[in-house]
């Protein structure tokens, strides 16, 4: 999951090399995301995640995505060539991150919530390890190209030793009729609004912190300084959120999903709100807020998956799953590209804060599914 961000995160220092637009360098990050749709898409089409063996799907995919990553290296950052190599990363990483959550969930005995969050958590520290890399490795950005390259070929390597759970299965082909139900049943759309308002936070927030922590600390810092906590803050804010996957898993498995995701959302709805007035001010004050954010804006996350695979047909969980991550991945789109217009338009001080409407229709679709009678089936009974 390195190669997610692999190329943002070298986007202060890009920028100091070529001239960049605001949306090359939204598309920096939204290529990768219009690369994953269609390859959910694809794969769930042709039933590539049931048809392939998992792990020998995850070994290809991951070497692919490396390679893609490795040959921007060749090409001028600039060109459209960078953003067919970012594409290809993303379609390839849907051969990754959800066949990784379908090796997991094959072990569930009344965990699931633990063992999405637990993929989650992979996920997250995954995304945040470019921005280490970057911070650590100062001299040149394009070594933080080239290790994380060989962070996803580690990858294919460990895959090899992972195992199969006794519920793994052979799912049904995509049927387009079928997914007629995840708006059709109350429950499904209620959840599934509930993850569209998340995703229209998390990536957005996600893409734009490193600038926006960059642009921060030059204020008030030197400038070799500033550029090297920002990126650890970065990595810390986005890291982070793996422990915060981790514990809203045990927890939703214990007192309820729909109660677990709102508070996450509530929390991070407030940061997106108040994280820019910080811009400019103490630095260990803004890193803190950052920290919070990074905790619940990922936390949640799991959870709208665990709860649409416990309401789904179980014959139909597989598609329910691909049209949520599709939908939500493409929702990411616009947020991604309006940040730079609401940078211009507000400045950095309340940039962040349209992220927060979001949350707000999240934690509504969420309190609404808490009390529809279908939210038993949810996590044995717990709401």
């Amino acid at each position: 999951m390195s190669l997610w961000f692999s190329a943002s995160a070298v986007m202060p220092a890009l920028r100091e090399e070529v001239a960049l637009t605001g949306f090359q360098q939204s598309a920096f990050t939204s290529a990768v995301q219009a690369g994953f749709v269609v390859g959910c898409l694809t794969s769930a089409l042709l039933a590539l995640a049931d048809r392939i063996e998992p792990r020998l799907f995850f070994t290809v995919s991951a070497l692919v995505a490396a390679t893609a990553n490795v040959l921007i290296l060749l090409a001028d950052p600039t060109s459209s060539t960078v953003l067919v190599l970012r594409f290809v990363t993303g379609a390839c990483i849907a051969g990754v991150y959800p066949v990784g959550m379908k090796i997991a969930a094959s072990w569930a005995k009344g965990d699931l919530g633990l063992l999405v969050g637990l993929l989650v958590a992979a996920l997250t520290f995954g995304s945040a390890m470019p921005h280490l890399v970057n911070g650590l490795i100062i001299v040149d950005w394009r070594w933080t190209i080239a290790v994380t390259s060989l962070l996803a070929v580690s990858a294919a390597v460990a895959i090899q030793f992972a195992g199969t759970g006794p519920l793994m299965t052979v799912g049904a082909r995509f049927d387009p009729k079928a997914a007629l139900w995840a708006w059709k049943l109350p429950a499904l759309r209620l959840a599934n609004l509930g993850y569209f308002g998340h995703m229209w936070e998390l990536y957005a927030a996600w893409a734009w912190l490193g600038v926006f922590l960059d642009a921060s600390f030059r204020l008030v810092m030197e400038e070799g300084t500033a550029i090297t906590w920002a990126r650890l803050a970065t990595f810390a804010t986005i890291a982070v959120g793996a422990a915060g996957a981790l514990l809203a898993g045990i927890m939703a498995d214990r007192v309820g999903r729909t109660m677990v995701t709102s508070v996450a959302m509530a929390i991070s709805g407030a940061c997106s709100l108040t994280v820019g007035l910080f811009f400019g001010g103490p630095p260990l004050l803004l890193v803190a807020v950052c920290l919070l954010w990074g905790a619940s804006i990922i936390a949640d996350s799991g959870q709208f998956s665990a709860s649409v695979a416990e309401l789904s047909n179980r014959y139909l969980v597989g598609t329910m799953l691909t049209l949520q991550t599709a939908v939500g991945f493409l929702l990411t789109l616009l947020s991604i590209h309006l940040m730079p217009v609401f940078v211009d338009a507000l400045g950095w001080c309340w940039a962040f804060a349209p992220l927060a409407l979001g949350p707000a229709l999240g934690i509504w679709a969420m309190l609404r599914l808490r009390a529809h009678p279908d939210a038993v089936k949810l996590a044995g009974g717990r709401r």
